[in-house]
């Protein structure tokens, strides 16, 4: 297989998210055909789309109920992006996920979040001094790419002692070029035409070979203070290990792409997305500054700190059931089931809607409002279990989850201390709906600096 067919066959015409490109077309919020299904068609909805049976899912009795109860039946799906991750647990399931990820677990034990917190803060610094020219020359800045930057570093400096040994700028624009699933979509449609589409195709392949070089580069590059407990460093002793033959060096390449890819645009969006909300309101970032100015003062944040940082904490919560990074969670069913009175018959793609959980009023008063107050004291405790699963349920909820939720309120309270990002884009922003949520065009910022 060629680098040019790669990509385009990976996204073939079979993958769910080209199915699903009929229903996302709203250019301002592609979610409302999907709300509006689930609030005529009930909560658990089939539908046949192209030679595919697949089945919406809208309720959290019924999240529960795959990724939870009858999680043996509903294995994980993830076509199209094998060629980014490769085999990392992200694309395996069953024992063989186990196996993998078994290793990888301690380095996520919320135990280790107070050795990894100042080399967040170290990256965090770093940012500081690029928000500080940027508020210099008063230039537009598109956010996302300014939060996979950081959420980038702090993944390289925490979990794998380096220093990025590539361009983060660069890499992001590679990621985007893959994951915009609308631009395979028109690959596709060129080639099912019988038009050539070596441009395009060679563009997306080109991403994907920049893409490949970024886990070797890391792997080789001089650590920063060779300390022993590391994710690189427990990944490399696996692969090492005569006991687990299936866990060998390509492995543990694929296992960094995980990190650097799925690790970093989940926490970027969610951040960016949090800077666009608190843009919007602005006696948010006020009180978040006032709190991190009680709890902190002039010091960097530490991890007493965090537990402490309780309004910022539940901005990030709250910007995550508002604009949840995986809109949807697909599954395949591997045999015969049945939800809501629906037959679930082998190879049905299952998927979980999770964005209209988080905006259904049944769960929440006043879902479209931005309320960070619903995340802090008995407001909390009232959460319908499964209503908000930004990083999925069950045993293979993301490994990452409560780190990624670190990084972004300790990156949240620093920056809002010294600067006021102020979104210049078009109110609403749009969304775009591909593998994530991603915003249409970006988000236009311009950096202030407080006085």
């Amino acid at each position: 297989m060629s680098m040019i067919e790669s990509p385009s066959s990976q996204f073939g015409e079979e993958s769910i998210w080209f199915k699903l490109s009929p229903l996302l077309k709203d250019p301002t919020n592609p979610m409302g055909m999907l709300m509006q299904m689930s609030e005529r068609y009930g909560p658990v909805i089939p539908v046949n789309m192209a030679r595919q049976r697949v089945v919406f899912i809208s309720e959290p009795e019924y999240f529960k109920h795959v990724l939870v109860t009858k999680t043996d039946n509903y294995v994980k799906y993830f076509d199209g992006l094998i060629p980014i991750f490769g085999k990392s647990m992200i694309t395996l399931d069953g024992a063989l996920w186990q196996k993998i990820r078994m290793p990888q677990q301690a380095a996520f034990h919320p135990d280790m979040f107070a050795e990894y917190i100042p080399y967040f803060n170290q990256a965090i610094q770093a940012k500081l001094q690029r928000w500080a020219d940027l508020a210099k020359s008063g230039e537009e800045i598109e956010m996302v790419e300014q939060t996979w930057t950081l959420a980038a570093d702090m993944i390289c400096k925490a979990l794998f002692d380096r220093d990025m040994p590539f361009n983060p700028h660069f890499i992001f624009k590679c990621v985007k070029t893959y994951t915009d699933v609308s631009s395979h979509k028109e690959i596709r449609v060129k080639k099912q035409h019988g038009e050539l589409f070596e441009v395009a195709g060679a563009d997306t392949a080109k991403a994907v070979e920049s893409w490949w070089s970024v886990p070797p580069a890391v792997m080789g590059a001089d650590p920063r203070e060779e300390r022993e407990q590391t994710l690189l460093k427990m990944i490399e002793a696996a692969a090492a290990d005569p006991e687990m033959p299936e866990f060998d060096h390509q492995q543990a390449i694929d296992e960094l792409k995980q990190y650097l890819w799925a690790g970093t645009e989940t926490t970027a969006l969610a951040l960016a997305w949090a800077l666009y909300l608190v843009s919007k309101h602005p006696e948010a970032a006020e009180r978040i500054r006032r709190e991190g100015e009680m709890v902190c003062g002039d010091r960097e944040p530490t991890a007493h700190d965090y537990s402490a940082l309780v309004y910022t904490r539940a901005v990030i919560q709250e910007t995550m059931r508002m604009y949840p990074p995986v809109w949807s969670l697909i599954r395949t069913a591997a045999g015969p089931d049945e939800i809501d009175g629906k037959k679930i018959e082998a190879g049905d793609r299952i998927v979980l809607f999770s964005y209209g959980a988080h905006h259904n009023p049944r769960f929440w008063d006043a879902p479209e409002e931005f309320r960070p107050e619903r995340w802090m004291g008995d407001a909390a405790k009232k959460r319908v279990k499964y209503s908000y699963i930004p990083f999925g349920a069950g045993k293979r909820s993301c490994i990452g989850g409560a780190m990624s939720q670190v990084e972004n309120t300790l990156a949240l309270s620093v920056l809002l201390r010294r600067f006021r990002p102020e979104y210049v884009g078009p109110e609403p922003a749009p969304l775009n709906a591909t593998v994530t949520l991603t915003p249409k065009g970006g988000l236009k910022f311009r950096i202030r600096e407080l006085s």
